[in-house]
């Protein structure tokens, strides 16, 4: 068979199981291009019975057709199973020894021919290397004065000379180095002369086939085309790229961090990874402990003894495109955006590597975020990490975060944080021009002591901080952002609203959910002042604080109360009815004992819960309210979430007819739900240096939820007024008022 051109063909249908399967097949060793042909049905020879001469057996020649076949699904699955084998024979009229030994002969020629193009390319850099030697000895047999052109005298050498050579034997060691770290970051040796190796010597597909540097292979441009570097002028690096920043990072540290974590990400990512333990009846994945230690003994990082482990994994389709996504991953303020409710703030504080050929293949960034979940029961996780990007070919990224140590960081990290985060991240593959396919890895050592009893089983399961809520988040926002572009949506209600106005009400209600999730959270977005008071309860969060400048709130005294029960109830059925507008008055004290109507509907999903509406009160109890009430919903598989605030009808009018938005007022209250199991529930998963890592559940069928109810309330319109312990009796009383309504109307105690 020749080649036919098809070894770069894996690069365009790349699965991060392939890997996996070559390194299991041992194609990454040094072995003989001919290994595999010793059972090749072609080469077969018969043995006669009588112990004579061996006979030759005749070569079977495929037909043109079954060669296409053969060819089409090697490039879908280079290692095809016992069953597609049989598939393949029944379909092509073929044995299924003909079927194997034509996939075993495939994947040695590529090896083979693989092998010979890096001897093209190692004797061409040998022969560079000995036409150089050759002119260096020449020049040394007959040395010249620089001065005048004639033969210069042995032994006469000046001293600026001699500073002169000193200077460059310094360089070359600096070089080197510099060339150490790019090998490094190319993941194969380079040469250091100034010279670079031409680009026809590395050939992305040909290193992806084979998995040289164990996640895929380069651009398919050249080396240097690929990272921005010239070896000939140090300041085209990068990663070498001063950055202007108050703090000072061993930056060669990060990139090898960042090299470590990305092998590591790849590997956890894999399909059919033992690294993974399936979960029961189809649950989530949980991770092998003791296949991770062995797989990866220098584990990246330190933790406490007592902190636990929480690791999951999850992989769907994303309606983005791959380049896309990665934008946003890389920009902090749209990572923020994409993914609200979990990430309260996020900056990037430094920039070790700008990337390369302007793209963000190759960036490293180093990042402050705060995580959080949507219960005042639950901290907020705040962590300083490096991520960085990597591109492995045409349509495949990859994008890794690994927690910093404290003496790389800020002076005031603390030593061991409340969680750190070990490589995590997700793998980017292109479907088509409009859809990805995204595997997402968390894995992160948490201090569980921290958490409260309640939401321990949530957050080790993984629903709080796990890889399955980052993927329905990207999934319902990418939902969001195809839903607002189409011009058509199925039950949306604009009632007249202009595109302005459309603007208007979605960005206010991105605002709404920021102010909720803060003042939930406690995040350092906003500044609060916890209060301790005797008479409420241990598990309700009191805040306060005042508002003087900002028009985006009421001026004055604000105080905000949350807390986190357990209901009995599945997440679906609470959350149908608390959107529901006809029950709003069994729960919601705006709606005066009365029903309420939704004036306008825009939707943010197909499904018809993820929308923002406006709604007011009917005409039997308009007269009592003038306010209107600005509310948001959603739903995913993860978690469920309302949020609603009053506002004033004359600047809502304003702002929906072109007005500034920022100055319409908003207070957001609201409820946030978890799927989750019966507080009882001890069980789950341990290893030796921390308690359980994570329990066999599935939030869609566990028949219970944890209801988050928050509300924040304007209790005196002066700011310096002072607050008052009538105003905290208030608010504690509307929540235990509210929680108690819910469970009577849903006839659950």
């Amino acid at each position: 068979m020749d080649g036919h051109g098809e070894i770069g063909l894996i690069g365009e249908n790349f699965d991060p199981g392939f890997i996996g399967r070559m390194r299991e097949d041992g194609y990454d060793e040094s072995r003989s291009g001919s290994d595999n042909f010793e059972v090749a049905s072609g080469d077969d020879q018969d043995v006669a019975a009588d112990g004579g001469p061996r006979k030759k057996k005749k070569y079977h020649r495929h037909t043109p057709r079954q060669i296409q076949e053969l060819e089409s699904f090697f490039k879908e699955c280079p290692h095809p199973d016992e069953k597609q084998r049989m598939e393949l024979s029944r379909r092509l009229g073929l044995e299924g020894n003909q079927i194997k030994f034509w996939f075993q002969n495939r994947r040695t020629q590529m090896k083979t021919q693989l092998e010979r193009h890096e001897n093209v390319i190692l004797r061409e850099e040998n022969d560079k290397l000995r036409a150089e030697n050759d002119l260096l000895k020449q020049a040394m047999t007959a040395p010249v004065c620089n001065s005048c052109g004639g033969p210069a005298v042995p032994g006469e050498i000046s001293f600026e000379q001699h500073q002169l050579r000193i200077e460059n034997a310094r360089l070359k060691d600096e070089l080197g180095r510099i060339c150490a770290l790019t090998n490094r970051f190319l993941g194969r040796p380079l040469s250091s002369l100034g010279s670079p190796i031409p680009s026809q010597g590395l050939n992305s597909n040909l290193e992806l086939a084979v998995g040289r540097n164990d996640f895929g292979g380069l651009n398919n441009a050249g080396a240097t085309m690929l990272m921005g570097f010239d070896f000939g002028d140090v300041s085209m690096m990068p990663f070498m790229k001063p950055v202007v920043n108050e703090m000072q990072y061993d930056k060669s540290a990060f990139v090898d961090l960042a090299l470590s974590a990305m092998d590591e990400l790849i590997k956890m990512a894999q399909i059919d990874n033992p690294l993974w333990i399936n979960g029961l009846d189809g649950g989530m994945e949980s991770l092998n402990i003791e296949e991770y230690r062995r797989t990866f003994s220098s584990s990246i990082g330190m933790k406490p003894s007592s902190y636990a482990t929480e690791a999951t994994r999850a992989t769907g389709l994303v309606y983005l495109h791959g380049l896309a996504l990665v934008e946003a991953l890389m920009d902090s303020n749209r990572w923020v955006e994409m993914f609200p409710c979990m990430i309260s703030r996020a900056a990037t504080i430094d920039m070790v590597s700008s990337g390369s050929g302007g793209t963000r293949d190759n960036e490293l960034l180093v990042i402050d975020a705060e995580f959080q979940v949507l219960s005042p029961l639950v901290p907020v996780r705040q962590v300083r990490f490096i991520r960085f990007c990597k591109q492995h070919s045409e349509g495949i990224w990859a994008v890794v975060d690994v927690s910093i140590d404290a003496s790389q960081g800020a002076a005031n990290t603390q030593m061991f944080p409340n969680c750190r985060r070990f490589p995590s991240g997700c793998l980017i593959q292109d479907v088509d021009n409009k859809c990805s396919k995204v595997t997402w890895v968390e894995h992160s050592k948490y201090d569980e002591s921290a958490v409260h009893h309640l939401l321990q089983p949530v957050i080790s399961s993984g629903f709080g901080f796990g890889a399955h809520r980052w993927l329905a988040t990207l999934q319902r926002q990418c939902d969001c952002m195809a839903v607002l572009m189409s011009q058509d949506v199925p039950g949306e209600n604009n009632s007249g609203i202009t595109p302005a106005g459309k603007k208007s009400l979605l960005k206010l209600a991105q605002r709404m959910t920021n102010n909720f999730c803060a003042g939930v959270c406690a995040s350092s977005v906003r500044e609060w002042d916890k209060l301790s008071v005797g008479n409420v309860g241990e598990d309700v969060r009191v805040m306060t604080r005042k508002n003087i400048n900002d028009p985006g709130e009421p001026h004055g005294v604000v105080l905000s109360a949350s807390t986190s029960v357990w209901m009995p109830i599945t997440q679906e059925r609470l959350f149908d009815f608390l959107r529901d507008e006809r029950m709003r008055s069994e729960w919601d004290i705006l709606s005066h004992g009365g029903p309420i109507q939704e004036m306008v509907r825009v939707a943010k999903g197909m499904e018809r819960g993820n929308c923002v509406s406006l709604l007011r009160g009917t005409a039997a109890n308009a007269n009592k309210n003038s306010m209107l009430i600005l509310q948001e919903t959603w739903s995913d598989a993860c978690g469920a979430f309302v949020v609603y605030a009053p506002v004033d009808i004359s600047s809502m009018s304003a702002a929906m007819n072109g007005g500034d938005s920022a100055y319409v007022a908003l207070l957001p209250s609201g409820f946030a739900i978890l799927p989750s199991m019966s507080p009882s529930y001890h069980g789950g998963q341990s290893d030796s240096n921390g308690p359980s890592v994570k329990p066999e559940i599935d939030g869609s069928t566990s028949g219970g939820c944890l209801l988050t109810v928050g509300f924040q309330i304007l209790v005196n319109n002066v700011p310096t007024a002072k607050l008052t312990m009538e105003s905290v009796e208030t608010v504690n009383n509307l929540i235990a008022c509210t929680i108690q309504k819910i469970k009577a109307s849903l006839t659950v105690t």
